[in-house]
Formats: structure tokens, sequence, C-alpha cells
């Protein structure tokens, strides 16, 4: 077995830079490439910042400012031993754009980043331009259809509830090299995707230190807090509309977060709401079918009045 991987692989190189940026009470990695309006990527589970390379490209050729952050707990930023809630991880994100010295930003998040994406936009809307969401339904929807559907989306959800044990789910996460990272990304995705070298790049990274039970803190607190006072509060004030432009995406085939389950999200939004349906990908059609999702992040971008 190969010795644990520390956080500098993930300071992969390309056409973007790598630096460290404090903001709120901890310290983010970031990957930054191009200028113009900010765009901010939010990766998810079990990623890292590297989930959004070919965006990072394309963003920056189109005319914007490109920073995806590794979140807390991820890749090379801090990993404090609590703040896992989501409530807390958009503050984090709501900080990280004014120390990029800007007011607000485009959000773009994917599964747990959409999540902190949703967040931001009803707790701390004025950081937040426009919003987009991946695979990622909003939570209150979220948390309806594990509640209304055994059969759909709470057994889809199996995971999340697996991950309320103590230790058991980091060790089978890491173990055999991060195998069962590999078979949650095969199980997840679309045909075709990944292969050997991306499904080995997020293995490894998942085996940094604390790497593995910082991501799992994300899923106990959202099943925990359920029943909490934190969680009713949560709640309360998830119930804030959207009040800026939204762009809803989400793979046909995703089997983690189902379509219908996202679909069900705009009565959430009060702003012009757009939904797409990636036919042909899975969990992550940033990577799965990146030409088709550039074509329609771009196109809304670029729609000065995007349609209701």
């Amino acid at each position: 077995m190969s010795a644990r991987p520390d956080e500098s692989l993930t300071r992969i190189s390309g056409p973007w830079t790598h630096r460290s940026v404090h903001a709120g009470n901890g310290m983010f990695h970031v990957v930054e490439a191009g200028d113009g309006p900010l765009v901010l990527l939010l990766h998810g589970f079990p990623q890292f910042w590297w989930t959004w390379r070919r965006q990072l490209r394309s963003l920056p050729a189109a005319g914007y400012r490109v920073v995806a952050p590794d979140l807390r707990g991820y890749g090379a930023s801090d990993k404090p031993p609590r703040g896992y809630d989501l409530p807390t991880l958009a503050g984090d994100m709501a900080g990280l754009i004014r120390a990029l010295g800007e007011t607000c930003a485009v959000v773009v998040g994917h599964d747990w980043g959409g999540l902190v994406g949703w967040t931001m936009g009803a707790l701390d809307p004025k950081t937040v331009r426009r919003l987009v969401t991946v695979s990622a339904p909003h939570p209150l929807r979220m948390r309806q259809a594990m509640l209304t559907e055994p059969m759909g989306q709470l057994r889809a959800s199996g995971h999340l509830l697996g991950y309320q044990l103590p230790l058991v789910p980091e060790r089978r996460l890491t173990a055999d090299g991060a195998a069962r990272v590999g078979a949650l990304l095969d199980a997840w995705s679309g045909p075709g995707w990944p292969d050997e070298e991306v499904s080995r790049t997020y293995r490894d990274a998942f085996r940094i230190p604390t790497v593995a039970h910082c991501a799992l803190e994300y899923h106990r607190w959202f099943v925990r807090s359920q029943m909490r006072p934190d969680g009713l509060r949560y709640r309360r004030l998830m119930r804030t509309e959207i009040e800026m432009p939204t762009l809803q995406m989400h793979g046909a085939l995703d089997t983690c977060t189902l379509p219908r389950t996202a679909q069900g999200s705009s009565r959430y939004v009060a702003a012009p709401y757009r939904w797409r349906l990636i036919e042909g990908a899975g969990h992550y059609p940033h990577e799965e079918c990146a030409d088709q999702f550039d074509a329609e992040l771009l196109g809304w971008l670029g729609d000065p009045e995007p349609d209701r």
C-alpha cells in the first residue's frame, strides 16, 4: 500500500494559479484563472476543486474571473474539528468572496457545493449575483423528497444514512486506496465516466489525512440536525425565497439525487428560473458532458434577462 497522500497532490498544474486565502475563521486553498466578473465554483462529494478543471479553461476564455476553492475540510483547505453545517459553510464562501476583493459573485455549486449555494442565496443574498446549482436540490426539497418518497429519494440517499455511524464509514471509504470512492463515482455517473486516471485522482485526494472524516461531517450534520434546534432554525431561514436569477442543471441519469427531486426546487425561487436536464449524464454533468454543460452555463450567463 502506498504512503498516505498529502495536500501537495491537490496543487495540480494547469492554466491557473494556486494560492491560500484567509476568509472567516479559516484558510482556503483556491485555484484562480481569468479576469472579469467573478464566478465561484463550489465542488461536491467526494471531490475537490479539480472537478472544475474544464470550466477553469472555458469560463476565463469567455471573459470571467474564475475561482474554485477546496471547501472546508477538503483538499488543501483548513480541516477544523467543527463547522460542517450549511450556514457555516455558506458563511465561509460569502467571506471568501469578500476576501477576493468582491462584494458578490456568480455562485456555481455541484452536489454539496450546490447546497452551500442555495444556502448563500437565502442567508447571504447580497453576495450572490446569480445562482447555478448542479445535481443539487434545494435543501428543503431534498428533505421533503426523503420523507415522502421512501422508494425514491430516501433509497437513493441510503449512503447518507449509512454515514451516521462513527469512524466506520471513514475506514470503509479510505480502505484499499479509497476503492469505495471510485465505486461511488462509477455508481453515480452515466456510462463511460470516470476513466482510471480521474478516479485515481479523486481516490488519492480522499486519502489525505482527515479529509474523509471532514467530508462525512457534512452528511452527519444534515441528518442529525433534522431533530435539533439548529436544524429547525436552518429550515425556517431556508423558507426565504431566492431573489437572484437561478439556473438549475441536472443529469438525466443521476441515481444519487433523482432529477424529480431536484425539479421540485423551483417553488423556492422568486426570480427568473431556468431548468436544464442534461441527457446522457449522471451526477457529474460538468465533467461527463462538459461541452454541453459549458454551452448551457455560458449561454445563460451571457443572457441579460434569463427566462422564467
